[in-house]
């Protein structure tokens, strides 16, 4: 008999891996023509060829033992001084080696991190809307999750933030670029955060560490800019991942950088480790984490996603569908007419159209679609999405 906690995840597991697993057994049924799936971020794009160059040259060394075996729980050492070295170029900050922890991912570093922070009964804030699987995370490790609205414009609420706070919040956890909104938050926001956060770490005698999930921070559009985060409060833990600026989704491979003014800084960077270890992933992959450190000077391909974001605007438009016009990240987030997203994802699906209703991302109203697919089928699904306005009308 399996766990009572397991259970409820397995009945509210995630919408997105399901819609991705009903895309594949529809396309095997009716075709990969008439099957439009913008469920999962799955970059539909090959990693640079620089990727390739440097998988070539690491299984080439001569060191097998050394390129396969293992390392530090935080991974190679001269792997971490160099991405704090390039975050230090970057961004002006002061990252040491031993605050950055190599990690399967973003979502590992994230699991990482609350395992080092969260006792049972724990608080961590999240702005809706915001990625689903935030949930279990949380829940993971005892914690209990606090939904906060964003603003009118899906900026972070400063306001409601600090009044949301109370003795057992331990974090609040960004995404921007956000997915699902593509919503960007500016320099003028994230000063607001930080102050709200100061202010509130003062009142309740304890840091409330910001959590900053970063996967898509290469990815903004139409001259957005994406200021660092960590820069603007001290108490910030950064989860980054190369799954989108690489196209490495599946070879898991990420890092978290612990603010080197972030309180109790020696005690995250040895939980943060030891987490790493008793969570059962040990050390993030040993050949990725060389491959990712030799390829830091490389940028993702920004117009392939920003071509897919406008030519997938213009197949809305034309069907007369409203959405949020992202800033940043590869994802619409498309208003359901009558308000009824489980309704809407439904009619999708009946025309191929595999979207995401919202409710998996803590809002109601709206379906997600991924814009990180061939051109082709965001040309193609013009008539289906057409179909789909049509019912409304």
């Amino acid at each position: 008999m399996i766990s009572k906690k397991m259970r409820a995840m397995i009945n509210s597991s995630s919408a997105i891996r399901a819609m991705f697993e009903e895309g594949k057994r529809m396309t095997a049924l009716l075709g990969e023509d008439k099957v439009f799936d913008f469920s999962l971020g799955n970059p539909n794009i090959a990693p640079p060829p620089k990727v390739a160059e440097a998988i070539a040259k690491e299984v080439a060394t001569d060191d097998a033992v050394f390129l396969h075996g293992y390392m530090s729980n935080a991974g190679y050492d001269d792997v971490r001084e160099r991405i704090a070295a390039k975050l230090n170029a970057d961004f002006g900050t002061g990252y040491r080696k031993e605050g950055v922890i190599m990690t399967v991912g973003a979502a590992g570093g994230l699991n990482v991190v609350l395992k080092a922070l969260l006792d049972e009964g724990d608080e961590v804030i999240v702005l809706t809307p915001y990625f689903g699987e935030y949930r279990c995370y949380v829940s993971n490790f005892g914690g209990v999750l606090k939904e906060v609205a964003t603003d009118a414009d899906l900026m972070p609420d400063p306001d409601a933030i600090e009044r949301a706070i109370g003795e057992r919040t331990r974090a609040v956890i960004i995404n921007t670029p956000n997915n699902p909104t593509g919503a960007v938050y500016g320099e003028k926001e994230l000063r607001a955060l930080a102050a709200a956060l100061t202010r509130a770490s003062a009142r309740i005698g304890a840091p409330v560490y910001l959590i900053s999930d970063e996967p898509y921070r290469e990815l903004v559009y139409g001259g957005a800019v994406q200021p660092y985060v960590a820069s603007f409060y001290p108490d910030t833990l950064t989860c980054y991942s190369y799954s989108k600026s690489l196209s490495l989704a599946g070879e898991r491979i990420g890092y978290i950088a612990i603010s080197p003014s972030a309180r109790d800084y020696d005690d995250l960077c040895s939980a943060c480790s030891v987490a790493t270890r008793i969570l059962g992933f040990v050390n993030a992959p040993s050949l990725m984490q060389r491959v990712v450190a030799d390829c830091l000077d490389v940028k993702p391909d920004v117009e392939f996603y920003d071509r897919n974001r406008k030519a997938f605007q213009q197949v809305l438009d034309d069907a007369g569908l409203q959405y949020i016009e992202p800033r940043g990240a590869f994802y619409l987030f498309i208003k359901a007419p009558d308000g009824d997203e489980a309704k809407f994802c439904d009619a999708a699906k009946a025309l191929g159209i595999l979207i995401v209703p919202s409710s998996s991302f803590g809002v109601n109203g709206y379906a997600r679609a991924a814009y990180c697919v061939s051109h082709d089928k965001i040309v193609r699904s013009k008539q289906a999405f057409a179909a789909l306005a049509a019912q409304y009308k």
